[in-house]
């Protein structure tokens, strides 16, 4: 990728992020949410319908505001880590990711050589369709890439540390919603043993120098998130944020 990574950007200044998942496929609503200020938005191509086709054309939407895109695949798959890269993502996010070897895989597949086994084409949105930017564009896409791990069960919690020592992961996201239902509580994000498991996984990654992201679902937990210091927040899904204010107007009018 050789534009700006305007979120790597704001993660280096030290800057809190705020971001949303986007699950619809559709150029217009995408095209609303970027344009409202947000850092980031992760095209969720795990839960959502889209063709790498589709996504492409909404990495163009997201670049014309200067807010970056991710996209989420749903496993460690060197094709489908290679082809969202290729479509010119500024980051890729992996579920699921519970050892060290879960992410030196990651690393392996989104980094070119020496890094990883990217493989290379500059015929590509990222490399701007010009081979003349062969001899620079793996560098500089291995140092403005963004890779997300994410941990979302007790065992990925009790190989953090490893996991977020592994050089080329950039932000450790610590997944709620998956990690409420492995502790026995699916769904009850706000419960206090959740809430220990995040202060402890933001304590042990912070101290490895790295990134911390997870999911607010409400505004008094994008408040909780923000003062523990949580760098990389994702707030609700599209279909959650139109879904609730379209229920709180019919709710005020049968009222």
């Amino acid at each position: 990728m050789l534009r700006n990574n305007y979120l790597q950007q704001k993660l280096k200044d030290g800057t809190q992020t705020i971001g949303t998942w986007n699950i619809v496929n559709s150029t217009m609503l995408v095209d609303v949410i970027a344009s409202s200020s947000i850092d980031f938005i992760v095209v969720d191509a795990e839960h959502g319908a889209f063709s790498y086709e589709s996504a492409q054309t909404l990495v163009s939407v997201c670049e014309s505001y200067q807010v970056s895109p991710i996209m989420r695949v749903g496993e460690i798959n060197e094709s489908l880590i290679l082809r969202a890269l290729d479509i010119g993502m500024h980051g890729v996010q992996l579920p699921n990711i519970r050892t060290a070897q879960d992410a030196q895989a990651f690393v392996q597949y989104a980094k070119y050589p020496p890094q990883g086994v990217r493989g290379f084409s500059p015929y590509t949105k990222a490399g701007l369709y010009d081979v003349s930017n062969a001899k620079t564009m793996t560098k500089l896409a291995n140092d403005n890439t963004l890779l997300i791990a994410n941990i979302e069960d007790e065992t990925g919690l009790n190989n953090l540390d490893e996991i977020s020592r592994t050089p080329g992961i950039d932000i450790i996201f610590i997944g709620l919603f998956d990690l409420s239902k492995s502790l026995g509580i699916p769904g009850d994000i706000e419960n206090q043993r959740v809430m220990d498991k995040l202060e402890q996984a933001v304590t042990i990654v912070h101290q490895n120098k790295k990134k911390v992201g997870s999911i607010a679902s409400n505004l008094t937990m994008l408040s909780i998130l923000k003062k523990q210091k949580i760098d990389y927040i994702t707030y609700s899904v599209d279909t959650g944020v139109i879904k609730e204010a379209y229920n709180q107007i019919i709710n005020h009018f049968n009222q």
